[in-house]
């Protein structure tokens, strides 16, 4: 969280549930879990739409603040679109993801290559021009951007029609500006969508390599896992998987970390796999399972596309009052800046994330797909699903885990979760 553009933002982000006792005979331990893990789009975010969930981050695209949208000829910049987006994130106390891509056509070396947010977007733009664009954003909002993404969904020619080894030169040349105005600054590679094996398989890898080369000048490496639009979250810890060994492959140092910076699922594609609307509890289920994915395979950060009313483009929708969003309420509840425990299931067992400590659990039990068994466990009294609705449940009872994650633990600490939500 960066000082507010104006005035200072004062006060600690209050979001998730309590610190709890660290397990003591859990597997591995990990830090109390970031509010920056969850994260958000909110297209409307300059124009002060604030969603009605706790989250730790947006991401500004596609939200009226691209490059060609901000510095509309040389010399010549619109600040006031930005400007609202980043004051009204500080006055949400979220931190704000920056994307610095995509070419203005008044800089396109090419005005056919691409055509999103404007003609000459996916073209390579001459480097004193992007060297000019990224000195102007971070002198700046250099107190006020804790976070800069080089590009969108690079290895799609709708979005960048250079090679990795430009790419990487672009990211080099923003990493040296960006780290000089602002060293606490992270830096996130150009995202790669998954799901197109073949234009994922022909630049992410000779990008890891390409910055290899450059001596690493990410803090982060991201990804978009939108799963085909007939699957759901197991194709996605697939894409998740087949990038760590790809990372692991390229020998991506352990201090950089895997961010995934668009998701969501019922997409149009690949191919001729049409769009699919899916059914709100369904969704709900998913979304709260992407979260927990996550923990479990050291995704440091997802943003969720997007806070907005149903337009026909995602398959789940988070907006005000929507199961989702709900959902997303609940799951940052149980877990957000929670000490953990976590595992995943082998052997058609439930993945599962103990937050209390032995003698007083709180377990949260998912699978990815298909179904588990689960033996509640001692003291556990009570059992929540992430629409919030709880029940009383006895201690060594067998339930069945399904497509929507559910919560254990005691009455009193069920009653806490609900009342923090803040609907």
């Amino acid at each position: 969280m960066r000082r507010a553009l104006i005035a200072a933002v004062a006060g600690a982000i209050a979001l998730g549930s309590v610190a709890m006792t660290v397990p003591s005979q859990a597997a591995s331990v990990g830090n109390p879990l970031p509010p920056t893990m969850f994260g958000q789009h909110v297209p409307g975010i300059a124009n002060g739409t604030k969603p009605t969930v706790p989250y730790g981050t947006v991401r500004l695209w596609d939200a009226g603040v691209a490059w060609g949208q901000v510095n509309q000829g040389k010399g010549k910049f619109w600040w006031n679109g930005l400007d609202g987006a980043i004051q009204n994130a500080n006055a949400q106390k979220v931190s704000s993801l920056y994307v610095l891509g995509s070419t203005p056509t008044w800089a396109a070396t090419n005005k056919k290559q691409g055509t999103y947010p404007n003609k000459g977007a996916a073209s390579v733009p001459g480097m004193a021009n992007w060297k000019d664009w990224v000195s102007a954003v971070v002198t700046r909002y250099a107190a006020s951007i804790d976070s800069y993404q080089i590009w969108n969904e690079a290895n799609l020619s709708t979005f960048f029609a250079g090679t990795p080894q430009q790419m990487a030169d672009l990211t080099q040349a923003a990493y040296k500006i960006i780290k000089a105005g602002d060293p606490t600054a992270k830096v996130v590679s150009a995202s790669s969508t998954v799901r197109l094996t073949a234009s994922y398989d022909k630049f992410f890898p000779a990008y890891l390599t390409a910055l290899k080369k450059k001596g690493w000048p990410v803090d982060a490496i991201a990804i978009h896992t939108y799963p085909a639009g007939n699957q759901g979250p197991a194709e996605r810890v697939s894409y998740i998987n087949k990038t760590k060994a790809d990372m692991t492959k390229a020998g991506v140092p352990a201090a950089i970390e895997l961010w995934d910076t668009e998701v969501n699922f019922g997409i149009k594609g690949p191919g001729s796999i049409a769009e699919r609307n899916i059914a709100p509890a369904e969704g709900a289920g998913w979304l709260a399972t992407t979260y927990l994915d996550n923990v479990t395979l050291g995704v440091a950060r997802s943003y969720w596309y997007f806070w907005a009313p149903s337009d026909g483009r995602v398959g789940i929708v988070t907006y005000d009052g929507s199961p989702a969003a709900t959902a997303f309420a609940t799951i940052e509840r149980w877990i957000g800046n929670a000490f953990h425990s976590c595992n995943r299931g082998t052997n058609g067992a439930a993945n599962t994330c103990q937050l209390g400590d032995n003698v007083n659990p709180e377990i949260v039990a998912w699978v990815s797909s298909g179904s588990a068994k689960f033996t509640v466990p001692a003291s556990a009294t009570t059992q929540c699903d992430v629409m919030n609705s709880c029940s009383a449940i006895a201690p060594g009872t067998s339930v069945t885990i399904g497509s929507s994650p559910l919560w254990f633990g005691s009455a009193a600490r069920a009653k806490t979760n609900q009342q923090g939500l803040g609907f």
